[in-house]
């Protein structure tokens, strides 16, 4: 058995000395893995790095064994995100979501196709993160999560759609949230389409996504959200603090 295809390495544990067992994402193999020979050497560690982008060949006896890969880079993700702190959180949250929340060898290709974009375009920092969001909801739809931001669940309008039910995760608009605005989470305008967003937007857009992976995706197996994913909110919501702090009187 083989095939070969292009991965996205989501990590690396040591086996014996120098070698390495390694999950990878692909389009139609989902997350899979492999023994890589070399893999935990000071040469190979560099390859097989989380985040970078190969061409693997996997071979084995049988379909359910673990095989061993072989590859080569295509894209060296890790190195060119190192210098950049939030680059490296989206990075480390991104992946960390798929190889926590996706089961093992189940095909998501529309959930690789996004993490391949997001990959690809980490080099323009903040202004990726609202389709960093767009991607977990993607996610969260492709796993049977998705959210319904299409209309008002309590009066069927699609005016002023401004929260998000955390109970079934549908929209709710201003006007109707009444006294339970404090209970719903803030649903981001880029969500729906509209204008530009900021730093608070994204805090908000991840909130809201944060929420149900965490009940729907990782709660399920008794997980927490993982700690990469809670550090790039954390992060985002510093940046957004910043923004809203009252101007000092003068």
């Amino acid at each position: 058995m083989e095939w070969t295809a292009p991965v996205i390495v989501l990590g690396t544990r040591p086996f014996g000395e120098g070698d390495a067992v390694a999950t990878v994402f692909g389009a139609a193999l989902g997350a899979c893995r492999g023994l890589a020979r070399g893999g935990g050497g000071r040469r190979g560690s560099a390859l097989w790095q989380r985040g970078n982008l190969l061409s693997v060949r996997w071979m084995a006896r049988l379909a359910e064994q673990l095989g061993s890969f072989s590859a080569e880079m295509i894209h060296p993700t890790a190195a060119l995100a190192m210098a950049d702190g939030l680059q490296l959180a989206m990075l480390d949250a991104a992946l960390a979501v798929v190889e926590g929340g996706l089961p093992e060898r189940e095909p998501h290709p529309q959930v690789f196709a996004g993490l391949l974009e997001l990959v690809g375009r980490l080099a323009e920092g903040p202004a990726l993160l609202p389709e960093f969001v767009r991607w977990e909801v993607g996610l969260l739809a492709e796993l049977g999560y998705g959210l319904d931001l299409s209309r008002c669940a309590a009066s069927g309008s699609s005016e002023r759609l401004a929260f998000v039910s955390p109970r079934t995760g549908r929209a709710v608009s201003e006007q109707a949230a009444g006294p339970w605005r404090e209970q719903l989470l803030r649903l981001p305008a880029f969500l729906l389409g509209a204008g530009g967003s900021g730093s608070a937007d994204w805090r908000d857009g991840l909130l809201l996504t944060g929420h149900f992976l965490a009940r729907n995706v990782f709660g399920l197996h008794h997980r927490p959200l993982p700690r990469a994913r809670l550090q790039l909110y954390d992060r985002v919501a510093a940046m957004a603090a910043k923004t809203e702090q009252p101007c000092p009187a003068l």
